[in-house]
């Protein structure tokens, strides 16, 4: 049996450079700052990447594939674009997409990231200025605040949420609608609240119909309530003329929540989609959650 050959080993990056194709380094772009990578904690300090960064940064890689031409469309109509990250933790989404596509514009886009948690805020408005970012702001509200936060512009082109908890991903959909947003780029997560209030009314639906076996048991009904979460989620944006896919974002294989919605508003016939999202709340027992998932109708 001959021995396994060894793993190849990713070459040290030059210090301060941005990788081009002769940099024998496939797993980053070209153009990507090899210095921010390093901040980001996706290289090391000698330009190597380990099993956990390489994954980390995969996953980043993926989800641009999706938002660059998003990015492009807004340009090709207007002079600037607007990016709004909720939830934007350490912000690799927002300072590799500013590093790969922003850096190189000459105007006046901007990426702005949201995160509560106020020292992710100042390391990512560190880490702005150190390489010289003027188009990234960072602001240390919760996604239901910055709706109504004056820090921000009454238009964004373009709303991201990555794995925002709970309602956070609700609370981001009613800021892009309120923010007009041409483009939503959302990944679901924890999705517990419809689970409760299914849990709460268990007993008045049961025996009503036999699709309230779907929900029964209490495992089901967290499940259950995690699909629907999501699903009521895309009739809510078609009420308000979004066109929505939906796909499984791949490479996040070790998150059970990887579900992708996109949403891209083209003045789309409101009227079924709104009866649907209402015909749904009242079947599954919801009628009481109708603020939280609302049509232009219901506003």
């Amino acid at each position: 049996m001959k021995p396994s050959k060894p793993a190849a080993k990713t070459a040290p990056a030059k210090i301060g450079a941005t990788v081009t194709g002769a940099d024998n380094m496939p797993e980053i772009r070209e153009g990507q700052t090899v210095a921010l990578l390093q901040e980001l904690h996706i290289l090391t300090r000698d330009g190597k990447m380990n099993q956990d960064s390489r994954r980390k940064l995969k996953q980043v890689y993926h989800l641009y594939q999706f938002i660059e031409p998003l990015l492009k469309q807004v340009l090709a109509e207007k002079d600037s674009v607007s990016l709004v990250d909720h939830g934007a933790g350490k912000s690799y989404l927002g300072f590799i997409i500013y590093d790969l596509f922003f850096k190189a514009l000459e105007d006046k886009s901007h990426i702005y990231g949201i995160e509560t948690r106020e020292e992710l805020v100042a390391r990512s408005q560190e880490l702005a200025a150190k390489f010289n970012f003027p188009g990234m702001s960072f602001l240390p509200l919760s996604v239901a605040e910055s709706t109504e936060s004056k820090l921000l512009p009454e238009q964004i082109d373009i709303v991201t949420a990555l794995h925002a908890c709970n309602t956070a991903t609700d609370d981001a959909i009613q800021f892009a609608l309120k923010k007009k947003a041409r483009h939503m780029v959302l990944v679901p997560c924890c999705q517990a609240e419809v689970a409760s209030v299914l849990k709460k009314n268990k007993g008045q639906s049961l025996g009503k119909s036999a699709l309230t076996e779907i929900w029964r048991h209490p495992i089901h009904t967290r499940e259950f309530g995690s699909q629907i979460t999501n699903v009521l989620r895309c009739l809510q944006l078609e009420a308000h003329g979004y066109e929505v896919t939906v796909t499984e974002l791949v490479g996040w294989e070790h998150s059970m929540k990887n579900e992708l919605i996109i949403a891209t508003y083209k003045n789309l016939p409101r009227k079924r989609p709104a009866e649907r999202l209402k015909e749904v709340l009242e079947t599954v027992g919801l009628e009481e959650m109708n603020k939280r998932f609302f049509s232009e109708e219901t506003i």
